[in-house]
């Protein structure tokens, strides 16, 4: 009893000491205006003016709204002038916004003849990135402990590998695009297996397993491109590109496939372990049916998951071209055409896991795991 009251009195702590960083961090990003260069105004007063109907050739409506903005400027050399901006906000909010009192804009100051005016860039939104951060962070340590810590380490050094990966593919000239994020897929494997399992046979066995799934699934869809021509893959409607589109959407499918094969091959392995915990004689003919079959319980679940995250990630846009008179042929190539197939590749990758994680965990486990 005198056990179980210290731990609730250390949780308690730990609860009220985040919540205090938590605090400390939101007021700093809203009083942190100092330390930008750009100009910040904060919005004190907002009038509304009259709203206007617009209707396109294709009969979409739309209502857009002037509004008047009061407020005073946060920084540089006219800290504390007085500013009134204008802003126009559609009710469809696809290219701009509604400010409210209180908000921290960007602006473009101008000086015409000793007067001031500015001009709407952008809100300042360090603060609900932080409050969010923060809320992700505080729920790892508080409800996972030493595995959530672990687990957010693996995100932040994934972060910084992948930012320079990034770099090194700039000074590359997008040449090495695919050897570059190849490797990366690979170390990102290994960086994140080893913090999440520590340097154990299990972190052995589930990096294995993911490199190899994912290997297998690139390799099919090598195949397939070969044999069909790569007829039907729209590389034009990938936005934004500004070097080879080809090599830039296979380092897109493998990062992708290794992110769907990681998790199924951890659950299986993590599960198989377990197995072998509590029933250290099964064979390994046994392990293999056992991985095989939580590997059928859960692949479904997880292509359907990458199914509504594409999904997910289409959408706006798609919707957007069919109500400009676009055919859904047409907008399913602009669209859906690329995103289909990298989760059917990811999806290969999954089913591949099911017996390579099944194999290797029935040859590699330890005659004995520990509790």
């Amino acid at each position: 009893m005198q056990s179980f009251k210290q731990t609730s009195k250390v949780t308690w702590w730990v609860w009220l000491a985040v919540l205090l960083v938590g605090g400390l961090l939101l007021w700093g990003t809203a009083h942190d205006a100092v330390l930008y260069h750009d100009p910040i105004m904060q919005v004190t007063a907002v009038r509304q003016h009259q709203t206007t109907k617009e209707t396109d050739d294709f009969q979409n409506v739309d209502y857009q709204t002037q509004q008047t903005l009061t407020g005073h400027l946060l920084n540089t050399k006219n800290r504390g002038h007085q500013l009134k901006v204008t802003n126009s906000y559609s009710a469809s909010g696809a290219m701009d916004q509604r400010y409210h009192v209180g908000s921290q804009l960007f602006v473009v100051l101008h000086h015409h003849g000793g007067q001031l005016s500015a001009t709407v860039k952008d809100r300042k939104r360090d603060t609900p990135l932080v409050f969010m951060l923060w809320l992700v962070v505080g729920l790892l340590l508080l409800l996972m402990q030493f595995s959530g810590l672990m687990a957010f380490l693996s995100v932040a050094a994934n972060g910084v590998l992948f930012l320079l990966a990034i770099l090194l593919n700039g000074s590359t000239q997008g040449a090495q695009v695919l050897w570059i994020f190849g490797s990366l897929a690979v170390v990102f494997a290994a960086v994140t297996l080893w913090l999440v399992l520590g340097r154990t046979r299990q972190m052995v066995i589930t990096l294995a397993t993911t490199l190899g799934g994912t290997l297998c699934a690139i390799l099919v869809a090598l195949v397939v491109f070969h044999v069909t021509h790569e007829k039907g893959m729209f590389y034009e409607s990938m936005q934004y590109v500004t070097q080879l589109p080809r090599p830039l959407f296979l380092a897109e499918t493998l990062l992708g496939s290794l992110g769907a094969v990681m998790d199924e091959s951890t659950d299986i392995i993590s599960s198989l372990f377990a197995l072998k915990r509590e029933r250290p004689e099964i064979t390994p003919r046994q392990i293999f049916k056992s991985g095989r079959q939580i590997g059928s319980t859960i692949m479904g679940p997880l292509i359907n998951v990458l199914f509504f995250i594409f999904v997910a990630d289409t959408f706006p846009m798609a919707l957007l071209y069919l109500k400009n008179g676009n055919s859904w042929g047409y907008t399913f190539s602009m669209n859906m055409s690329m995103g289909v197939v990298q989760s059917l590749i990811s999806g290969i990758g999954i089913v591949l896991a099911v017996p390579l994680a099944s194999y290797l965990a029935s040859r590699w486990l330890p005659k004995e795991v520990a509790a």
